[in-house]
């Protein structure tokens, strides 16, 4: 019996369902600079307590009115957000998609209120708190300041806190000409932390014993 309700995705974080985010953008500023790209992956428990990637969503995304848009932030991440072949949406079309995905696995799997997990964290979580208010979100299903950084977490597992060379020591590969397209990097980060909490499960340390 304990090992089945150690097994379950709201015992292994205290009622937090992790959603793994990676967010592009025209910038820095999450109140002034647009979400370009969005994506999110949902994770799940098997039966035997190993974390696993479960669903996927991605937009591109039309910058919102009056965004700044800053021309080295473009250059960094490689979108032209006037191409018409992106099929971007609005901002407020992608979020409430997440959010609706995200409110459908907190409550099959009978968590509480959903965490980001990103890597970098504090960036993503500012841009997607900021977008939930622009578009007057009322039932925002994340935390609202609590976040699990992979990059903190990397750094402690591999002493990398780059994602690409977070993943090269954990033998995930990584290619670096796919770096900066928002799914890309959410697979790979979830993985990241798939990999890491698994590690820490075979290594003994889940479920915590006397």
């Amino acid at each position: 019996m304990s090992d089945i309700i150690n097994n379950k995705l709201c015992n292994r974080f205290r009622g937090f369902y992790p959603v793994v985010i990676d967010i592009e953008t025209s910038g820095f500023d999450n109140k002034n600079n647009a979400i370009l790209e969005i994506a999110a992956i949902t994770l799940n428990m098997n039966q035997d307590g190993w974390l696993n990637i479960d669903e996927k969503c991605h937009f591109h995304v039309n910058p919102f009115e009056g965004a700044i848009l800053e021309p080295s932030a473009l250059a960094f991440n490689g979108i032209d957000p006037n191409n018409p072949l992106r099929g971007a949406v609005d901002e407020k079309i992608a979020i409430d998609e997440i959010f609706k995905l995200v409110r459908t696995g907190i409550k099959a799997h009978d968590c509480t209120r959903a965490v980001i997990v990103a890597h970098n964290a504090h960036f993503d979580h500012g841009f997607m708190m900021a977008a939930a208010e622009r578009c007057k979100i009322k039932r925002n299903p994340f935390h609202p300041f609590a976040t699990f950084d992979t990059a903190s977490l990397a750094g402690l597992v591999y002493g990398q806190t780059v994602l690409a060379k977070a993943c090269e020591v954990a033998k995930i590969p990584f290619d670096q000409k796919e770096a900066h397209s928002a799914l890309y990097d959410t697979e790979k980060t979830a993985v990241l932390f798939c990999e890491m909490i698994n590690r820490f499960k075979q290594l003994g340390g889940w479920p915590l014993t006397n």
